[in-house]
């Protein structure tokens, strides 16, 4: 017959494998509900980038050639660069917020990412100032003398417009759809339109560049149609779905498939 002491060394491991166990969910648990916060503030900064839309409209009257002489309400022009404002805060925010959970796929990737988001958000204030400039000249009565500065503050917003709302959300996009991809943190199907929606921006930020199309021609507007229906796409994704919780799980764990990584790493010669 057992005796106590036996019995008691018996129960012991095993109190310790479930108390091991209990807190290994916890930690799941924890995990998982932080990860899906960072989901949901990152879907809705998504969606948020969207809502400089209405700009391309508020921005036409203060561009024209006669702008500056004109008479007028500028609210418009002024609220159209407060959503550009909006829009360059919430981009810099998504790469920020998901870097947690990026890096652990590939953090080198994952920084450049948020390094790519704050030069791009950067252009976009750039790109405010220019235009809330002409409107400044506007207001303090500067006259036909200023048109000729109008018209180059004008040029200078479609130039910087060009370089951060085409090539560097291409350069966004490449990035975020990989890492997205390799980690299956979202369908996959959903991260190649990011993936192939990049190339495909970039051909038309090209084209525009070599004057092979206008830049508010109708086949520029269609290059960025993968890339924008992309990123709404994955703002809602984020915001219902969230991440995939056992990819999510297997990056915790550290479990993520070497060949999967950013960077190949080399294949050794045969001998």
């Amino acid at each position: 017959m057992a005796t106590n002491e036996q019995m008691s060394s018996i129960k012991q491991p095993a109190t310790m494998t479930g108390d091991k166990h209990m807190h290994t969910n916890r930690q799941a648990a924890s995990t998982m509900a932080s990860t899906r916060k960072i989901t949901l503030v990152a879907g809705v900064l998504y969606l948020l980038t969207f809502v400089s839309i209405p700009t391309l409209a508020f921005y036409g009257q203060v561009k024209s050639a006669n702008y500056i002489t004109g008479a007028g309400p500028d609210t418009a022009v002024i609220i159209a660069g407060i959503l550009e404002i909006i829009v360059a805060l919430a981009g810099i925010g998504t790469a920020v917020v998901l870097f947690p959970v990026l890096k652990k796929q590939n953090e080198s990737a994952a920084l450049g990412l948020v390094a790519a988001r704050i030069l791009e958000s950067s252009t976009i204030f750039v790109g405010v100032a220019f235009i809330l400039s002409i409107v400044t000249l506007r207001q303090a009565g500067a006259g036909a003398d200023a048109l000729v500065t109008g018209h180059a503050l004008a040029t200078l917003y479609d130039r910087i417009f060009l370089l951060g709302q085409s090539f560097m959300p291409a350069i966004c996009d490449l990035l975020l759809g990989i890492l997205l991809y390799q980690s299956r943190l979202v369908p996959r199907g959903l991260a190649m339109i990011g993936i192939v929606g990049a190339p495909v921006l970039l051909a038309g930020y090209l084209a525009v560049m070599f004057g092979l199309v206008g830049q508010h021609a109708p086949l520029a507007g269609l290059s960025a149609l993968l890339v924008a229906l992309f990123e709404f796409s994955l703002g809602v994704w984020l915001i219902v779905k969230g991440f995939n919780s056992s990819a999510v799980a297997s990056l915790t764990a550290g479990t993520t498939n070497p060949a999967e990584q950013l960077v190949a790493l080399p294949v050794p010669a045969n001998s």
